[in-house]
C-alpha cells in the first residue's frame, strides 16, 4: 500500500494558504492542460472509454486470466512488461503527486503522536521509523534511545530540514545497559561518529568512568557499525564495489547536497580491513583454537574444493591400489596461469604495510618468496613454442613504476577453486623462477600419492628441466616430483596458439585419464578478480594481499555452494554426449572395419610406451626448399663430372633459386608498399633502395632468361610494360608462366620443369607450415590482447604485434598461392596437382569440429532473434535501422577496434556489414558443414597421406568417445565425494564444539563458541543434504523452477548446551558428561 491517500490529476490538493506568505512571488497551481494534451496524442493499447466499448469486454481486475489466447501478432505487438507499460501510462502523476504530498505533512497529526503535547513542539518525524507521526523534541529522543543512527527531520513551517538526535539531546552511555545511568560518566570526544549502513552520524556520547578507571579501557574515539561493515564486504565481493565508492554512498546518504561529514576514510579502511580478516579466522575455525590465532598454520584458512580428491576425506580406503581402468577417478586436476591486470604501484613496502595474515589463505609467504627470488638473477622470462619472445617480453614492457607487475595462480582445473598458497605476486613478467615456486608452494598441500594432470598454456616451455629448478627451491617447498605420477596438458583453447607436435604431446583429449576437462578453467577467477584490480593497483603489499585473500575466499564459497548443480549439469551433458560419441564412432569404425583394429591397437601400444609410434602424429613429411636445391645441384656436379658440359656458369638450379628468390623479394615489396599506405610518410619506410636493387636482380635474371628461357623474353616483349613499372610489378616470367607452345622448339631448356616443379612443390609445403605457424601466433596474440591489454599502450603495442602477424600470413598465403598457380600451370589442370587450392575462407585459426558446430548453432540463434525483432518493429510501423550481428561472431577480431585492412582484404568503411561478412568469410567457419581447414592436415591429396588422415581421425574419435566414458564416471565420483566431504567438515565443527573448555572461557563466551559451531555443522549438513538432492532429484524442464531449498535445524550438539537453554560454567552438570557426548556423536 502507497504511504498516501489516491490523488486524482484533477482534483487539486488542499493546502494552507498561509505557508506561502514567506514567498515573494506566487506559486504555481498545478495545471492539467499539457499533459492532458500529451495523452490525447498517445495511442492506448487499453481503449479509453466511448470508444465503441460493445467492440471489448474486459475484466474488472486486469490481471484476471482469460481463456482467449492472443494471436502471434498480438503478442508482438505488446510490451514486454505489461506491468511497466501500464504504469507509465496509467499510474506515473498519480505516484509524482504522492511523493510530493510526502514532502509535507499530509495527513499526520499536528499534535505529538506520543505524548498528545501541543503542535508548536511536535515538529519531528523519523524517516525510518514505521509508523509516521509528529514528535515533539523529547519523545523523539526518547523513543530513539536504541536507535540514534536514524534520520530525523524537523518542520520548518514550510518544509522540513534534517537534524541529528544529537542536537536534540540524545546522551548514548557505553558500558552499561540501556536505561542504567553511569554513577561516573565521563563524557566523550565533540566529535565522535558513527558510521551507520545508512550514512555517517554526529553523535554525543558517555564512557563509563568505572570501566576507564578500574580496567583502563581507553574509551573509544568513533564507531562502525556491523551493518555497514557487512554491507560494505558484501558489496566489495559482489559486485566489487570499490572502498571509496561505497564510503562516498555513506557521504551522499547523510548529505546529499555537497556537504562533507567529518572525513573518517581512513578509519573505515582500518577497521573494515581488521573485521575482513577477523571473518577468515572465525570461519575457518581459529577462534575455537586452543593457540589461538597465532597458530594458524600455511593455507589453513583456504576453503578446499569438496570434490577434488583428498584421502582421508573422501576417498575409500584402498584407492591407490585401484586397477588402471579407475585410476582416472584419483587424478587431481591442476591449472596454472599468470594474470598482468592484478599489478600494484610502488606504494609503500612490506615493512610498512605487512599482510595481517599473508600465507594463512591463499597468497603465499611473501618473506622467503622474496628471499628466493633475490638470490634467482639468471632466469629469463617464458615464451612459447610459436616463438611468441616479443610478446612475453611485452609482459615486463610496463613494469615502470610498478613493484608487482601481475601475479600467478593455481586453482582445481575441474572446479576452479583458488588451492592454498596457490597466489603470489609476479615482478618482471612469468619468469620460471616465479611460477616454480608458486607451483611448489601450492603442490606441498597435496597429497603426494595423488596422481596430477598439470594444464599450463606455456607447458611445452616451463616442463623443460623442471625438476631441477624444483630442487633447487627453499626447503620449505622443496618439491620432488615423480614424472610417472605426473602428466601435462596445454588448456584446450590457448592448444591452438601451439604448434602441431605440441598439439599432439599436450593435448588434454589425447591424454589417458583427463575425460572431458578443458583446463580454461583459471581464466574464471581472472575475470571475477579484475573488478578490483583498480582498486588494489593502489594498495600498500599487506592490504592487497588481505584484500586478494578475502575475494579467493569469497570465490570458493560460491564455488562451494554451486558446484553440486554444476556437476549435475555437466552429468547430464555428458551422458548425452557419451552416446552420441559413441554412436559416432562405430559408424566410423564400420566403415573401416578392415583397419580399426590395427589402428586400434596402434593406439594401445602407444598409450602403454609412449616411444612407440604416435598414431596421432602425421609422418608424411617432404622435403624442404634447402633439401630439393640441393639434391639438385648435387644431380649437376654429378654430370659435370661425368663430363656434361654445362652452358653457362649459372647452373639451371641457381637460374630457378634466383627466380623464385625474386619472386620473394617482390612479394615483400609490396607488402611493404601496402605497410607505407597504412602509416603515412612518417612510417619511416625507404622503397628506392630497394626496388634499386631488386632491378639489378631482374636485369641478371633477363640475362639468364636469354640463355636458358628465351621465350619468356619473347613474351615479355609482347607485354610492351610501361617504363615507369615499379620493380615489385614486373612479371618475372618463370618457365610455369610460358605455355607449352612457347616451351618447344627451344623455348625453355629441358630439365628446368622438373627443377621448378619439385620447387613450387618445396614451396607449397614450406609456405603451409609458415602459415600455421603465423595462425598459432595470431591465436595466442588476440588472447593476449584480450586479456591483457587495457591501458592504451599496451593496447597500441598489442595491435602493432597483431598487425605485423597479419602482413606475415599475407606473405605466406600468396606464396603459396603463387606456387600452387605455377603447379597448376606446369600440369595442366588442378586435378593433376596433389596440392589443394586456399581459399580465403581456408586461413583461419585450428578449431574442433564441435565448437564450429556449436558456434554455428549460436549465430543462428542470434539471427532469428534479430530477425523476430526486425519484424516487430515492422509491424508497428517503425522503421528498422541497419544493424550487423557478424562482428559479435568473430572470435579472432577485436570488437573494440575498427580494421581498415584484414589479411589483404580491402575494406571500405561506408558498408559495414559487408565488412563484417567479409572478414567473417577470411577469418571464420560458419556453415556447420564445414570443418577444419585443410590447411592443419599438412599433407597432399596423396593416397598414403589419404590413408594417415583417416587413421589420425578414426584414433581422435576413439579417444573422444573414451575421454566422454571418463567424464561419466569422473562426474559420478565427484558427486560422490561432496557430501563425504561436508560431512568430514560437518564432524570438524561438532569437535571443535566439544572441546570448548566452558570453565576456562566462562559462560557467556562459551554459549557464543558453541553456537556458531553447532550452526556451521547444521550448515555443512544442510550442504550435504542438498547436493544429494540435487544429484538425484529429477530434471528440471527449461524454463520451469526447481524446488526451493530451506535451511534445517538438526540436532544440537548438546553434550554440552541445549538450543534454548544457557551454558553452565560447572565442570560437572546434567549436560556435560562424557557418556552422554558420546552416545549422541555415536
Amino acid at each position: 500500500m502507497l504511504p498516501f491517500p489516491p490523488l486524482s490529476i484533477a482534483s487539486p490538493t488542499t493546502i494552507d494558504v498561509s505557508i506561502l506568505k514567506p514567498f515573494s512571488f506566487p506559486l504555481p497551481l498545478l495545471s492539467n492542460a499539457p499533459r492532458l494534451s500529451y495523452l490525447e496524442r498517445q495511442q492506448p493499447v487499453v481503449p479509453l472509454p466511448g470508444e465503441e466499448p460493445e467492440r471489448y469486454e474486459m475484466a474488472q481486475d486486469p490481471h484476471t486470466p482469460t481463456n482467449d489466447a492472443p494471436s502471434a501478432s498480438a503478442r508482438a505487438s505488446q510490451p514486454a512488461d505489461k506491468a511497466m507499460h501500464d504504469w507509465a501510462h496509467n499510474f506515473r502523476d498519480k505516484f509524482i503527486q504522492g511523493m510530493l504530498w510526502r514532502d509535507g505533512r499530509g495527513r499526520l497529526s499536528s499534535s505529538c503522536g506520543l505524548c498528545g503535547g501541543n503542535s508548536e513542539d511536535a515538529i519531528y518525524r523519523c524517516e525510518v521509523c514505521y509508523g509516521d507521526c509528529m514528535l515533539c523534541q523529547e519523545c523523539c529522543v526518547k523513543t530513539h534511545a536504541t536507535n540514534p543512527t536514524h534520520f530525523i527531520q524537523k518542520w520548518t513551517g514550510v518544509y522540513f530540514i534534517r537534524t541529528s538526535l544529537r542536537d536534540l539531546g540524545l546522551q548514548i552511555h557505553f558500558g552499561h545497559p540501556l536505561g542504567q545511568l553511569c554513577p561516573l560518566p565521563r563524557i566523550g570526544p565533540a566529535d565522535f561518529v558513527i558510521i551507520a549502513d545508512n550514512g555517517i552520524h554526529e553523535v554525543a556520547i558517555d564512557f563509563c568512568g568505572l570501566a576507564i578507571i578500574l580496567r583502563r579501557q581507553h574509551p573509544l574515539e568513533r564507531a562502525l557499525l556491523l551493518l555497514a561493515l557487512i554491507g560494505f564486504i558484501t558489496c566489495h565481493c559482489v559486485p566489487k564495489t570499490t572502498p571509496y565508492d561505497f564510503y562516498s554512498t555513506l557521504e551522499s546518504l547523510t548529505d546529499g547536497t555537497g556537504i562533507k561529514p567529518p572525513d573518517r576514510y581512513s578509519v573505515f579502511m582500518r577497521i573494515s580491513r581488521q573485521y575482513r580478516h577477523l571473518l577468515l579466522l572465525k570461519r575457518m575455525g581459529r577462534g575455537h583454537d586452543t593457540y589461538g590465532v597465532m597458530g594458524t598454520g600455511s593455507g589453513e584458512l583456504a576453503l578446499r574444493c569438496p570434490a577434488c580428491p583428498r584421502p582421508g576425506v573422501n576417498l575409500p580406503e584402498g584407492w591407490e591400489n585401484a586397477p588402471p581402468e579407475d585410476q582416472c577417478l584419483y587424478i587431481m586436476f591442476i591449472a596454472i596461469d599468470a594474470c598482468f591486470r592484478l599489478k600494484r604501484r610502488a606504494i609503500s613496502n612490506e615493512l610498512r604495510d605487512p599482510g595481517l595474515g599473508t600465507g594463512w589463505a591463499y597468497m603465499l609467504e611473501w618473506q622467503p618468496y622474496r628471499e628466493y627470488l633475490s638470490t634467482v638473477t639468471d632466469q629469463q622470462e617464458m615464451s612459447t613454442c610459436s616463438g611468441l619472445a616479443a610478446l612475453d617480453h611485452a609482459n615486463s614492457k610496463f613494469s615502470r613504476g610498478y613493484s608487482v607487475t601481475g601475479v600467478g595462480m593455481g586453482v582445481c582445473a575441474r572446479h576452479e577453486f583458488v588451492l592454498p598458497n596457490g597466489v603470489g605476486d609476479l615482478q618482471a613478467g612469468e619468469r620460471y623462477s616465479n611460477m616454480d615456486y608458486i607451483f611448489a608452494s601450492f603442490m606441498r598441500h597435496l597429497d603426494s600419492r595423488l596422481r596430477k594432470l598439470i594444464s599450463y598454456d606455456i607447458v611445452c616451455q616451463w616442463m623443460k628441466y623442471l625438476l631441477e629448478r624444483l630442487a633447487k627451491l627453499p626447503s620449505m617447498v622443496r618439491l620432488s616430483l615423480a614424472l610417472m605420477m605426473v602428466r601435462f596438458a596445454i588448456p584446450k583453447m590457448h592448444i591452438k596458439g601451439h604448434l602441431l607436435l605440441c598439439q599432439i604431446f599436450f593435448s588434454l583429449l589425447l591424454i589417458l585419464g583427463s575425460g572431458m576437462t578443458d583446463g580454461e578453467g583459471i581464466e574464471r577467477p581472472w575475470s571475477m578478480i579484475g573488478g578490483i584490480a583498480a582498486s588494489t593497483r593502489v594498495c600498500g603489499p599487506g592490504s592487497r594481499w588481505d584484500q586478494l585473500d578475502d575475494h579467493w575466499s569469497f570465490w570458493n564459497w560460491l564455488k562451494t555452494l554451486g558446484l553440486a548443480l554444476l556437476l549435475r549439469r555437466r552429468m547430464d551433458r555428458a551422458i548425452e554426449e557419451c552416446e552420441k560419441q559413441e554412436q559416432d564412432f562405430e559408424t566410423l569404425t564400420l566403415g573401416h572395419a578392415d583397419r580399426a583394429l590395427q589402428w586400434k591397437q596402434q593406439v594401445d601400444e602407444f598409450e602403454a610406451d609412449n616411444s612407440k609410434p604416435n598414431p596421432y602424429e602425421s609422418k608424411s613429411e617432404g622435403m624442404t626448399e634447402n633439401a630439393v636445391r640441393k639434391m639438385f645441384e648435387e644431380e649437376e656436379a654429378e654430370q659435370e663430372k661425368a663430363g656434361l658440359i654445362p652452358i653457362h656458369d649459372v647452373s639451371p638450379t641457381e637460374f630457378i633459386v634466383a627466380l623464385l628468390d625474386a619472386e620473394a623479394d617482390q612479394r615483400r615489396i609490396r607488402g611493404l608498399v601496402d605497410l607505407k599506405k597504412t602509416r603515412g610518410t612518417s612510417g619511416g619506410i625507404s622503397l628506392r633502395r630497394q626496388r634499386r636493387k631488386l632491378n639489378r636482380a631482374i636485369k641478371r635474371l633477363r640475362t639468364l632468361q636469354s640463355t636458358y628461357t628465351p621465350a619468356a623474353l619473347r613474351a615479355l616483349e609482347a607485354l610492351k610494360l610501361p617504363q615507369d613499372t615499379f620493380a615489385e610489378r614486373v612479371p618475372l616470367l618463370p618457365p610455369s608462366a610460358i605455355s607449352r607452345l612457347e616451351r618447344g622448339n627451344g623455348g625453355c631448356r629441358d630439365g628446368l620443369i622438373d627443377i621448378e616443379r619439385a620447387l613450387r612443390e618445396a614451396q607449397c609445403r614450406s609456405a603451409l607450415t609458415s602459415l600455421q605457424l603465423q595462425l598459432h601466433v595470431k591465436a595466442r596474440l588476440l588472447t593476449y590482447k584480450r586479456n591483457n591489454s587495457r591501458a592504451q599502450a599496451m593496447n597500441t603495442r598489442s595491435r602493432t604485434l597483431v598487425d605485423q602477424n597479419e602482413r606475415k600470413i599475407l606473405l605466406h598465403s600468396e606464396k603459396y598461392q603463387n606456387a600452387w598457380r605455377a603447379l597448376v600451370a606446369l600440369e595442366g589442370d588442378e586435378k593433376s596437382v596433389s596440392w589443394r587450392k586456399l581459399e580465403k575462407g581456408d586461413i583461419r585459426c585450428m578449431e574442433e569440429p564441435e565448437e564450429v558446430q556449436r558456434d554455428y548453432q549460436k549465430r543462428q540463434k542470434a539471427e532469428r532473434a534479430q530477425k523476430a525483432r526486425d519484424a516487430e518493429l515492422l509491424r508497428a510501423g517503425l522503421p528498422v535501422l541497419p544493424t550487423s550481428i557478424f562482428p559479435m561472431d568473430n572470435e579472432d577480431m577485436e570488437a573494440d577496434e575498427d580494421e581498415d585492412e584484414i589479411e589483404g582484404i580491402s575494406i571500405d568503411r561506408s558498408n559495414r556489414q559487408d565488412v563484417a561478412r567479409e572478414a567473417n568469410a577470411f577469418f571464420k567457419h560458419g556453415e556447420s558443414r564445414r570443418h577444419i581447414s585443410w590447411i592443419w592436415s599438412n599433407t597432399a591429396d596423396t593416397s598414403e597421406a589419404v590413408e594417415e588422415a583417416l587413421r589420425i581421425e578414426w584414433a581422435k574419435s576413439y579417444a573422444r568417445m573414451r575421454r566422454w566414458k571418463e567424464e561419466v564416471r569422473i562426474l559420478a565420483a565427484e558427486a560422490g565425494r561432496i557430501p563425504l566431504s561436508f560431512a568430514a567438515e560437518e564432524n570438524a565443527w561438532i569437535e571443535r564444539a566439544k572441546k570448548i573448555n566452558v570453565s576456562e572461557l566462562g559462560g557467556e563466551q562459551a554459549e557464543g563458541a558453541i553456537a556458531y559451531a553447532t550452526k556451521h555443522a547444521d550448515l555443512y549438513r544442510n550442504l550435504a543434504r542438498r547436493a544429494e538432492a540435487t544429484m538425484t532429484r529429477p530434471k528440471v524442464a527449461r524454463g520451469k523452477k526447481g524446488q526451493r531449498e530451506v535451511f534445517e535445524i538438526y540436532t544440537a550438539v548438546g553434550a554440552d548446551v541445549m538450543l534454548d537453554e544457557r551454558v553452565d560454567t560447572d565442570d560437572e552438570d546434567e549436560h556435560g558428561n562424557a557418556s552422554d557426548e558420546d552416545e549422541d556423536y555415536a
